[in-house]
């Protein structure tokens, strides 16, 4: 579990929000703000090369959820490059985390993931690595590797869940269930690996005491941090047929904001919120058009929790009374 999260008796951490967010943490381990360089290693995923299926979840488009800030053409080295040459000019960044986000990056042999994430840890100024990828594509010698890094630099394993619900697994064509996600857990915790799960709010056929279920088993398992997404609908999925269709129905703003505040009331305050609202994908963003507005959403999720008087951890903390 990340290191005791220093929070007065109002609820407030020491950064005056009321959840423990992710770049406080950093800013505290490290003495100074570090970002993310984002990379793309060419990999593939199970759902989408036919080793599952072709056609990957529903909500996912061709990027496999990846900013296209770079051209996997484009050496790792030279891709790090780019990338912290762009944010030590752009906002005087010293130290940075090398970020594999698109797809699922620990789908390939041990070897050639130790070629891979060396690769990204060749610059000066990189003090951590983490990796995106699914709970189906890790085993014992790839945590091992990823345990080694570990010893020297700050790591995150970044496991998409989205739910802990098999029905919803299955309808969103995860091509998991949650036992996956619980055994890829079991198989990383106490290997000085950070823990972070991507959770979906407003899947389909998902009621407020689902959505919240899902945060209570997150919550039991004492991972290290959580992503938090709203359901949204991009461009050329099978979920923008759907929704053209009419046959799903977005969850609303007001409604999202309070049920992330009912999600942050039931997790453990240690626990990193690395993200409460999306971050635009204005070119193949379909709905809801509220997504692109971050900090609109993050300033209303503020609002809620001041006016109940609430924060991360309240219920966590009241259940273990």
């Amino acid at each position: 579990m990340t290191q005791q999260a220093k929070k007065d008796e109002s609820g407030l951490f020491c950064d005056g929000k009321k959840y423990n967010q992710f770049s406080r943490h950093l800013k505290e381990t490290f003495g100074e703000k570090v970002y993310k360089v984002t990379l793309d290693a060419g990999f593939s995923c199970p759902n989408r090369d036919g080793k599952i299926s072709t056609t990957g979840c529903i909500f996912c488009d061709d990027s496999g959820s990846f900013s296209q800030a770079h051209d996997n053409k484009i050496p790792i080295k030279d891709q790090l490059e780019i990338g912290i040459e762009t944010m030590s000019k752009r906002f005087g960044a010293k130290k940075f985390i090398s970020y594999f986000q698109a797809y699922s990056n620990t789908y390939a042999p041990v070897k050639h993931l130790e070629k891979t994430y060396s690769q990204a840890l060749g610059h000066k100024d990189v003090v951590g690595l983490s990796i995106g990828t699914r709970p189906d594509c890790v085993d014992k010698d790839k945590i091992a590797l990823i345990s080694d890094i570990a010893k020297d630099y700050y790591t995150w394993i970044e496991y998409g869940l989205q739910s802990i619900h098999d029905k919803t697994l299955d309808f969103i064509n995860r091509g998991h269930h949650a036992e996956e996600f619980l055994k890829a857990v079991e198989i990383t915790k106490n290997k000085n690996i950070k823990i972070c799960s991507h959770v979906i709010i407003g899947l389909p056929g998902e009621s407020r005491e689902d959505i919240l279920q899902t945060a209570k088993t997150l919550a039991d398992l004492g991972i290290d941090g959580v992503k938090i997404h709203l359901l949204c609908i991009l461009k050329n999925t099978p979920l923008e047929k759907m929704y053209n269709n009419g046959e799903i129905k977005l969850m609303p703003e007001e409604e999202y904001i309070q049920t992330v505040c009912d999600f942050l009331e039931i997790l453990p305050p240690e626990m990193t919120i690395h993200r409460l609202a999306g971050n635009g994908l204005s070119k193949i963003l379909v709905a809801p058009q509220w997504l692109g507005k971050k900090f609109d959403t993050l300033n209303k999720i503020d609002v809620e929790l001041e006016r109940r008087r609430s924060f991360q951890g309240k219920l966590f903390i009241n259940s273990q009374k």
